[in-house]
């Protein structure tokens, strides 16, 4: 990986706590190599608060508020997993909400583990095959989507695509395939609409 993402934007978004800090810095480090601009975007400023599983890890620098950012600003977004990030962040309606409009303007969303949970309080899974951590599988079937129990699923049946892992293990080929898919639904510069 080189500069397949020269010059898109990438939000990461999380909320302030609870976030599986693997899940986090391998998709952040593949943007980077890729040539990518990935950006911290949380509910609140400051920091956001790591964990490996169950303990404390490390901190990173918020680089902007859920209340702050337009999808016009982003090419891509990813939805890291760990179940107190992503049970925090569905209850956040900016955060929600940015979701759904990066679905419904075709932009292609990453998400692991239980960062699926966002997709679902946005609505956006109807008709939709994915993957997450199994305990999300009847979460999704009830909110009109397809759980399958694969390493990677990419999912094109809807207005964007949807790159889907169910956990740390399936980590490599998650970021090879969300460069892979960033980088096809890349727009012309300054094309963002």
């Amino acid at each position: 990986m080189a500069n397949e993402l020269q010059g898109l934007r990438v939000a990461f978004l999380v909320a302030n706590e609870g976030i599986e800090q693997v899940e986090l810095t391998d998709p952040w480090s593949a943007v980077e190599q890729a040539g990518g601009s990935p950006e911290l975007i949380a509910p609140k400023a400051g920091q956001v608060q790591g964990f490996n599983h169950l303990d404390k890890a490390d901190t990173f620098p918020v680089d902007r508020t859920t209340r702050e950012v337009s999808p016009v600003e982003y090419d891509a977004v990813m939805l890291p997993g760990g179940v107190a990030n992503a049970d925090a962040l569905r209850m956040d309606d900016p955060a929600v909400n940015f979701v759904r409009q990066m679905v419904e303007a075709g932009r292609p969303v990453a998400v692991i583990c239980h960062g699926g949970w966002a997709l679902v309080e946005a609505d956006v899974v109807r008709g939709r095959t994915l993957t997450s951590w199994p305990s999300l599988k009847t979460d999704i079937a009830n909110a009109g989507g397809h759980w399958v129990d694969k390493e990677v699923q990419v999912c094109t049946s809807g207005p964007n695509v949807l790159v889907s892992s169910r956990n740390p293990d399936d980590l490599p080929a998650f970021c090879s395939t969300m460069v892979e898919v960033f980088q096809q639904a890349r727009q012309p510069s300054g094309a963002r609409a």
